[in-house]
């Protein structure tokens, strides 16, 4: 690799380093949106990256890409769409599914491809949402459109596919017969977890059925009252809500009513 390559790479890479950043806040802006309307969220944390120089002059050398000629930076440009990389990780599998939608609908991005690995995973048992967008930045006086590739998994997801990642460190990329199986034996128990996690999913985010049956007999008792219907009014009360007075503690109406309606409640 020549030097001057090597030199020029650190200019090459800041405009990645900026469009890594500006993604990074965007999408936690879609958390922090729906936070602050006191929505769920479907996304838990967003990280992102840029390809280190020894990882991405590999992949170049991969696609034959020659660093001696003036134009590899264009070609390098073109030919690595992951120099930039951004992962989405979220709780449930329709929350992976909620943040593809979310961003195929944003103006910012242009999305190029998406590969579904949830849907057909890899042989390894790897799963996962992957991406190839297109971003513009504004490096100070220049316009660049440069590809970025988005990744959105599950918590499980993440937690199989990093020690996946470590474990190619390990070995070289040759992880034993064994072990693989051992992976491949945990991506399904992965899998599996989120599948039934994503089916309780709608169980815990729906709000507990509130019960307006006592809420309905507070009205007429206190239309009863309104009437002057006393004793009715009262005999109301002791037959639905006493009992129940802990439910309408901070209800001003009940309040209200116990208190006029004095020692007919005793």
């Amino acid at each position: 690799m020549p030097s001057k390559v090597l030199n020029n790479m650190v200019h090459f890479l800041a405009p990645y380093e900026q469009a890594v950043e500006e993604l990074k806040l965007k999408l936690k802006g879609i958390k922090y949106g729906f936070q602050k309307s006191g929505r769920y969220s479907p996304i838990e944390f967003v990280v992102g990256r840029v390809k280190k120089v020894d990882s991405l002059v590999k992949k170049a050398n991969e696609k034959g890409i020659d660093f001696l000629v003036d134009h590899w930076q264009s070609d390098v440009a073109r030919e690595v769409q992951d120099i930039a990389g951004l992962r989405v990780v979220c709780r449930y599998v329709d929350d992976v599914r909620e943040v593809l939608q979310l961003l195929q609908e944003r103006e910012d991005i242009v999305i190029h491809d998406v590969k579904d690995y949830i849907a057909a995973p890899k042989e390894s048992g790897y799963r996962s949402i992957h991406m190839i967008v297109s971003y513009t930045v504004y490096h100070g006086s220049e316009k660049r459109t440069l590809f970025c590739e988005i990744q959105i998994r599950t918590l499980g997801m993440n937690f199989w596919a990093t020690n996946e990642h470590e474990l190619r460190y390990k070995y070289a990329g040759n992880i034993p017969a064994d072990v693989l199986q051992q992976l491949h034996e945990a991506s399904v128990i992965t899998h599996q977890l989120d599948v039934l996690m994503n089916n309780l999913r709608q169980e815990i985010l729906t709000p507990a059925e509130v019960d307006t049956t006592l809420e309905e007999k507070l009205e007429e008792i206190f239309s009863l009252y309104v009437k002057q219907d006393l004793d009715s009014a009262a005999a109301l009360y002791r037959e639905h809500v006493s009992g129940f007075e802990e439910a309408f503690a901070d209800n001003p109406k009940f309040k209200m009513i116990h208190d006029l309606l004095g020692i007919r409640l005793k």
